[in-house]
């Protein structure tokens, strides 16, 4: 039982960066985000929505988190990558950047997109915010995250890490 509970604790520690992985010091509540990538739009916006997965993938969801932001404001790679898309769908301006992990993150709505093919560093200018009704009479950004083919994931994990609580046995 010593051996599990050692165990639980070296899992602990390395989760919350206490073996050199950037822990913001003590009594923080946070650690540092995952490497990489920062927010799509500057200074850190307010999140007007959050992640809603859908229970199947064909139901209804909010599949990415809306950013508060102004009409013509920055977007900015949130990590290097290729832009996989640049265009408008369902007369929205949409940017997807593949990354080298196979994540995949998109933004909308952006207008002065870079096009398709172009490589990117975290923090690249994409284009701009355009004025838009995704939420209602206050300009956003939804930023989305991807894996795989279609399994959407909280884009929020990319630069929010939540601290590690342990659940009690049994």
């Amino acid at each position: 039982m010593r051996n599990v509970w050692r165990a639980v604790a070296a899992f602990v520690m390395a989760a919350s960066g206490a073996f050199g992985g950037g822990a913001a010091g003590p009594g923080s509540s946070t650690t540092a985000p995952a490497t990489g990538f920062g927010w799509p739009l500057q200074p850190k916006p307010a999140v007007l929505r959050g992640f809603e997965p859908p229970p199947q993938p064909w139901a209804a969801g909010h599949r990415g988190v809306d950013l508060s932001a102004t009409v013509g404001q920055p977007v900015l790679a949130a990590g290097a990558g290729t832009v996989s898309f640049s265009g408008v769908i369902a007369g929205r301006g949409v940017l997807a950047i593949q990354h080298a992990d196979g994540r995949r993150t998109t933004y909308e709505p952006v207008t002065d997109r870079d096009p398709k093919g172009t490589v990117e560093s975290r923090g690249d200018r994409l284009g701009s915010v355009e004025a838009g009704t995704h939420c209602g009479s206050q300009p956003c950004l939804h930023w989305g995250l991807l894996v795989g083919p279609d399994e959407y994931r909280d884009p929020l994990k990319l630069v929010e890490v939540r601290r590690v609580r342990l659940l009690p046995l049994g």
